[in-house]
């Protein structure tokens, strides 16, 4: 395990990001999950708790989207937020979410919730929490990470212009205080989770809205096909 949260992760963020690496919060953080691994199943592997600062270096992030938690059934998580393997189930989240795409842009509903070629494109899949026990949803909420992802959410805020932030319910949506409304684009939404899809969430238009900006600020569209 200490290998796996002695973070393997691209050089652009453990730059960025390397004082937080240094910080107390990040060593207690680090022991907590040794002795949470060594005790029950935690989810994501180790491998894949970094996967969306890997798959989505600093300076190509485009858009960025907030999850909480990852999921915490098996073979769901894979560093991702809202993102599955192939070949497993969609989550009901993840259903909304890419019914709300096909509903945006009219594209077919997918065969698949790997959401791994948004990340590749520069969209920043980012939980809050980046690890969870198994079968215990919000386990590892208030044991440093919230810190270390806030951090990193502020580094984008100011360090980059004409991001895109989407955030979707109200854990999300508090994130707005780390975010320079002058430099970047906000889009809000209820979660699109079943308890709040029709809320607001199904009809945001959150992927045209965001490719509306990108282009006018002179940056390629994300493709939001996933196939």
């Amino acid at each position: 395990m200490n290998e796996q949260i002695n973070p393997r992760i691209d050089q652009e963020w453990r730059e960025v990001l390397e004082q937080e690496f240094q910080q107390p919060y990040f060593k207690a953080l680090k022991q907590f999950l040794q002795e949470e691994k060594a005790m029950y199943t935690v989810y994501p592997p180790g491998k894949n708790i970094f996967e969306a600062f890997n798959r989505t270096p600093f300076s190509k992030v485009k858009v960025v989207i907030l999850g909480q938690d990852p999921y915490h059934g098996p073979g769901q998580a894979h560093g991702l937020c809202f993102s599955v393997p192939e070949q497993v189930e969609f989550p009901p989240s993840l259903q909304n979410i890419l019914k709300e795409l096909e509903s945006d842009l009219g594209f077919p509903f997918p065969a698949h919730g790997n959401l791994s070629s948004w990340a590749d494109q520069g969209v920043l899949l980012l939980n809050a929490t980046l690890t969870v026990r198994a079968n215990q949803a919000g386990s590892h909420q208030g044991r440093g990470w919230e810190q270390f992802t806030d951090s990193a959410i502020r580094q984008l805020s100011d360090k980059r212009s004409g991001l895109v932030f989407m955030l979707w319910g109200n854990y999300a949506r508090n994130k707005k205080a780390l975010i320079d409304p002058s430099k970047h684009r906000i889009l809000e939404a209820p979660h699109p989770s079943p308890l709040s899809v029709y809320r607001g969430f199904f009809g945001c238009r959150h992927f045209s809205q965001a490719n509306e900006w990108l282009i006018k600020t002179g940056q390629s569209p994300v493709d939001w096909r996933i196939v």
